[in-house]
């Protein structure tokens, strides 16, 4: 199972909060991660266990910060998500409810059928709401112009 199939919502949200705070190169403090989240400190330190089992964060002292690895996982996740959005809107769904069907379908895909979406899709540069699309692996983002 991969990375990203393995980690719960919430979980990614984590991930999202520590990597998008303010304070993320010095650590970012488990009571910031939790006002984050909207929990409570020991719910928000419950998500941040297997985050760092899995190297996606690195924790010392009492504050987080996003592994190279971790910062990897977001930009799939980015990718996954609005492939999946791309799908959606071609299916004939609004931008509002593509990201709603992606939320549900995202973290399960694996990149292997993110890969074959994107390139049945013919390589889509942006998702319904004008977000950009990272290239698929080993193309550059110059192929198909």
């Amino acid at each position: 199972m991969e990375t990203l199939q393995r980690l719960t919502r919430r979980q990614l949200e984590a991930l999202r909060v520590i990597a998008t705070a303010p304070s993320r190169e010095r650590g970012v403090p488990l009571n910031d991660i939790a006002a984050g989240l909207r929990v409570r400190a020991p719910s928000a330190l419950a998500h941040l266990g297997p985050l760092e089992e899995l190297g996606l964060i690195s924790r010392f002292r009492g504050k987080s910060t996003v592994t190279r690895r971790g910062q990897a996982c977001l930009d799939e996740y980015r990718r996954h998500h609005r492939i999946a959005e791309s799908l959606f809107a071609r299916a004939g769904m609004t931008p509002a409810a593509t990201h709603q069907a992606a939320l549900e379908v995202d973290l399960a895909l694996s990149h292997r059928t993110v890969q074959e979406i994107c390139e049945a899709e013919g390589h889509p540069r942006e998702c319904p709401h004008g977000e950009p699309i990272a290239p698929c692996s080993g193309r550059s983002s110059s192929a198909g112009s």
